[in-house]
């Protein structure tokens, strides 16, 4: 199964075709730290992280785990063995917290972008999570809730993402 970002504004899954944003400069395949780009490739997924105290755990075959007071993710470049991974939050280690005041990150799908052995600055934090009204964002990808909670229901453990 695998996830299709054909443009800026259509995700598809199978036959289903969701309204989405990207990144607000679009798509790259020269992601950096900071850009507000989206990275273009084939890409694995993660788990399904999720605010317990928000949502209840949605149906999915996704590994589902709930986002405590603590979680962070790091995007340091000083750190090069915690770039672009989960973290404990640390007082001097920069960081995208997970547990938000907004709703964004209530459900959210890392993209194993930069994963595996990532590169320093190469980008950090891809997710596919939540958006109201389909404002750009700084490199993710964004669904509104019923349309996240459909692909969740189509999507297994070894989804791929492709974004164009």
């Amino acid at each position: 199964m695998t996830i299709f970002v054909k443009n800026k504004h259509t995700l598809q899954v199978d036959e289903f075709k969701f309204r989405c944003c990207i990144g607000k400069k679009g798509s790259t395949m020269n992601k950096k730290e900071g850009d507000r780009k989206t990275p273009k490739g084939l890409f694995n997924i993660e788990n399904l992280y999720f605010r317990k105290d928000r949502k209840k755990k949605p149906s999915t075959l996704l590994k589902c785990v709930e986002i405590k007071k603590n979680m962070g993710w790091c995007d340091d470049i000083r750190y090069p063995k915690k770039y672009n991974k989960l973290i404990k939050i640390g007082k001097n280690i920069k960081h995208e917290k997970l547990r938000r005041k907004d709703y964004k990150y209530d459900m959210f799908i890392p993209i194993k972008y930069n994963f595996k052995k990532p590169a320093t600055g190469g980008g950090s934090c891809i997710f596919i999570h939540l958006t109201k009204d389909y404002t750009p964002t700084a490199g993710c990808v964004a669904l509104k809730e019923k349309d996240f909670l459909i692909m969740l229901k189509l999507i297994k453990k070894n989804s791929k993402i492709k974004i164009f």
